[in-house]
């Protein structure tokens, strides 16, 4: 576990007082929100739930909202919530202070939620470096962003929890489950219940692989872009110092030889064949490349050697002056061979860093009966609808294996709500409400509200 210290958190009861004023809140607010915009007029719902005329509402709204006066300046309670709201009517009779209300009111007011922002800086630690990978090259710009915040917050609970595989609830065409692998490293399992999206992931995932290095490569060069804009605030002096060593006079024979024989190490690099060399060099005799060649095959860089590792046998060609080091050469074919032989286990290893599978969660799925290799793990879900999210929390709970969960809900009218109807099912899981508090109070949003909490 990481020696960061997480922000700190309201206690819980301190979060159950909080949020039983926000029930109250709530439930004078609520007949608002179940009104559709349409009943307004077509049954008659503004002169039930609104005192005021619609413009001077409209007034009210356009003004510029400022700070709460009289009582409204103290604490929120049911006396500054009775300004708002008729007692005996329940009308709307301030909308001034209700819009003040509902900004207080809110989770982020209330300090129950803990902002992204705190929560990813106290992660990061003294670790703020950027892959420099745009994915909006393989992305449209708003999923880009989704996942690239998501991957973030992902990783760091990750390396938080010492946690190295990641199941993706809902997993839909992978592109989360996709990135985190790739780039993170990470063993991700995507479960989604539909074998279309299932099987499109295979696919995207097969593409996106092929063209994954062209990606990071790319991630490089704008990481070294950015260093070297850094580069370019440095002191003046310095500059000038370089600048004087660099216009140094060559005044003997000896100087321009070393620099040819730099030239020759610069080029030979950035090629990574020595049988090329040989070819170009024709001013340099066959034995100072033979002992250029094998005093200096050791300092070639490990991407040249990873490239010619991974090259056939006979890929470089051996000049006839070379014929005399025909030993060496076996001994370099069979060395590149077993590279070779490593690199494909090596690249089949991280093709099976995704597996995208077809199942339907609920709450009572064994995630042990769909990934055989279960270990400890972390949940994530990005945009987990309606049931879903709920879902992904009941398992959180009920699997020690499962150590973290970042779940993101969306598309909250497919929510199912227990008190929503009259029916009576006593083994029916429901989404909403989940705490014995609301459950106690028969708590009911209705659809409209749910609706409006997704815009």
């Amino acid at each position: 576990r990481s020696a960061f210290t997480l922000p700190p958190q309201l206690s819980p009861e301190a979060a159950a007082g909080t949020l039983q004023r926000l029930s109250r809140f709530l439930a004078l607010a609520l007949p608002l929100c179940r009104a559709h915009t349409v009943e307004f007029y077509t049954r008659g719902l503004w002169d039930r739930l609104v005192a005021p005329h619609p413009a001077a509402v409209l007034e009210a709204l356009r003004r510029p909202l400022a700070e709460a006066s009289g009582a409204a300046a103290a604490q929120w309670d049911d006396d500054t919530l009775s300004n708002v709201f008729c007692e005996n009517s329940e009308k709307l009779i301030n909308v001034h202070l209700f819009v003040l209300a509902a900004k207080y009111y809110s989770l982020s007011s209330l300090g129950v939620c803990t902002p992204l922002e705190d929560v990813l800086e106290a992660l990061r630690g003294d670790n703020q470096g950027t892959t420099g990978i745009k994915t909006d090259e393989f992305m449209t710009k708003k999923k880009s962003h989704e996942v690239q915040v998501m991957s973030e917050l992902v990783v760091n609970i990750a390396k938080y929890c010492d946690i190295k595989q990641v199941i993706d609830i809902g997993s839909g065409k992978g592109y989360l489950s996709s990135f985190l692998s790739m780039q993170y490293n990470l063993k991700v399992y995507g479960i989604d219940s539909s074998n279309i999206n299932t099987n499109g992931a295979h696919e995207r995932n097969r593409k996106l692989k092929k063209h994954w290095r062209a990606y990071q490569s790319r991630g490089k060069a704008n990481l070294k872009s950015q260093k070297l804009e850094k580069a370019n605030d440095e002191p003046v002096e310095s500059k000038i110092k370089c600048k004087a060593i660099n216009e140094k006079p060559l005044n003997n024979d000896s100087s321009v030889q070393s620099q040819d024989q730099m030239a020759i190490k610069d080029l030979v690099p950035s090629c990574g064949f020595t049988g090329i060399a040989t070819c170009e060099m024709s001013k340099q005799t066959e034995a100072d490349l033979v002992a250029w060649t094998q005093s200096d095959e050791n300092k070639l860089s490990e991407e040249v050697l990873a490239i010619l590792n991974v090259l056939p046998a006979d890929a470089v060609e051996v000049s006839s002056s070379q014929c005399n080091c025909g030993k060496l050469c076996e001994e370099e074919k069979a060395r590149r061979k077993m590279a070779s032989l490593k690199a494909k286990v090596s690249k089949s290893s991280e093709s099976n860093l995704y597996f995208p599978l077809t199942s339907c969660i609920t709450a009572e799925t064994e995630l042990s009966d769909i990934i055989t290799d279960l270990e400890d793990s972390m949940l994530v879900g990005l945009h987990t609808c309606g049931d879903l999210a709920a879902n992904t929390l009941r398992i959180f709970m009920a699997k020690p294996e499962i150590k973290a969960v970042c779940s993101v809900g969306c598309c909250y009218h497919l929510l199912s709500e227990q008190f929503e109807t009259q029916e009576e099912c006593p083994n029916e899981v429901w989404g909403f409400p989940m705490c014995q508090y609301l459950k106690d109070k028969g708590w009911c949003c209705g659809r409209n509200a749910r609706m409006s909490a997704c815009l």
